[in-house]
């Protein structure tokens, strides 16, 4: 348990290092699109690097959708799998709440999206945009304004965020997949089952796994499926648990080398691109009538709010899960609200969604930006009140030992 402590710590400190570089890049793109220099942040983003021999071209903002955010879905998969096996998803107990509660935060954002935007073009798969939770910013501001209220409040985030990624991943591999090419989908599952049986007869060679990781994400890329998700499966395919002798399992060792790369370079680089949208009193005002970014809004706020701590309660008073220990109804109110910060996976739907409408696209992620912003900010006034009502009743309870 010690052991399981301390990896919850690696990896709440250093996601929110990784959240902190996320707000400074999107903070970089708002500045530099809205700045004099914007036609340079342009053709920057519309860059095209070629690969001819492989017939890619895509550009540089498109590489790193594509690319750098398959790092981010590795990392995403080796923690799903390790909180699966060895973590608190582990036991099913422990597992109901951030489960029942992650389940409710997508389906009653879906839902909201739905009814406010049904018929307007794009909603189609626009419903999808206010679904996704983002782990680094969401730990980030905790750990900035949370300090104080108990340590199970990190735990549950981390455990909601990381079904909530897994939902969001399904989503993106059902609604963005279209014509898919057998030939190709079958060299991925070729690679797939090699990491498996590299896995299986523990061979530990970057010579095979290093390979196998490219040609899967390029064959799901000709395939037509998203190829970020050859990050998950990678993930979800390597070891957990460690071997008598062995002094970490594989996950562990890959975890450890590549979450720095993911939240110190791939997620910050793939906000910097994905955050660039010109901001003016006309998007301002479209924002508050749209009925697209309003779906967004609402969802996102209000939906991912209401259902990640709706389903929570309903769960805990219908016995099916349990409330975290020393944490209130207002502390899980206070994590739902961070929730509804939907910033990487949500700005990545946007732009698969409404890939055919720019101006629908640009508006679309105006709207995710402006609400994470809004819910980290009630968040972190909510978490800091909380935070002096703990501290003032851990206060009484050692004066009360001293006396």
């Amino acid at each position: 348990m010690a052991a399981l402590r301390s990896e919850f710590a690696r990896f709440l400190r250093t996601e929110t290092v990784g959240g902190v570089l996320l707000l400074i890049a999107a903070a970089v793109a708002l500045l530099w699109v809205n700045s004099p220099w914007s036609d340079s942040y342009l053709a920057l983003a519309d860059t095209r690097l070629a690969i001819p021999a492989l017939h890619l071209d895509l550009s540089v903002a498109e590489w790193t959708k594509d690319g750098l955010l398959a790092v981010f879905f590795f990392v995403a998969g080796l923690e799903l799998k390790r909180e699966l096996v060895v973590g608190e998803l582990a036991d099913r107990r422990q597992a109901a709440l951030p489960i029942i509660a992650a389940v409710g935060g997508v389906v009653v954002p879906a839902l909201i999206a739905l009814a406010i935007g049904y018929g307007v073009e794009g909603m189609e798969r626009g419903w999808a945009i206010p679904v996704a939770t983002d782990i680094a910013f969401a730990l980030a501001v905790l750990a900035l304004t949370g300090s104080r209220i108990p340590t199970t409040a990190r735990v549950f985030l981390l455990s909601l965020a990381v079904v909530d990624d897994l939902i969001a991943i399904v989503l993106i591999a059902v609604l963005f997949t279209s014509a898919i090419a057998i030939g190709w989908l079958l060299v991925a599952a070729a690679c797939f089952a090699g990491w498996a049986l590299a896995q299986r007869f523990r061979l530990g060679s970057p010579l095979i796994y290093v390979p196998l990781a490219l040609l899967s994400w390029f064959a799901l890329h000709e395939a037509g499926i998203h190829p970020t998700l050859a990050g998950v499966l990678c993930g979800l395919l390597t070891r957990v648990r460690p071997d008598p002798g062995e002094d970490e399992a594989p996950a562990t060792r890959l975890e450890h080398l590549f979450q720095p790369v993911s939240a110190g370079l791939c997620v910050p680089l793939f906000a910097l691109f994905a955050s660039g949208v010109p901001l003016s009193a006309a998007v301002f005002g479209e924002l508050a009538t749209d009925r697209l970014a309003l779906a967004i809004i609402v969802g996102l706020l209000a939906g991912k709010t209401l259902g990640i701590f709706g389903s929570g309660w309903l769960a805990i008073r219908a016995g099916v899960a349990r409330r975290p220990d020393g944490l209130g109804w207002r502390d899980m109110f206070a994590l739902s609200v961070l929730g509804a910060i939907g910033f990487t996976v949500s700005l990545l739907v946007a732009e698969l969604a409404l890939a055919d409408d720019v101006a629908a696209a640009e508006l679309a992620k105006a709207a995710v930006l402006m609400t994470s912003m809004t819910a980290s900010l009630l968040g972190s006034a909510l978490l800091l009140r909380r935070g002096r009502v703990h501290q003032a009743r851990r206060d009484a309870r050692a004066v009360a030992g001293d006396e």
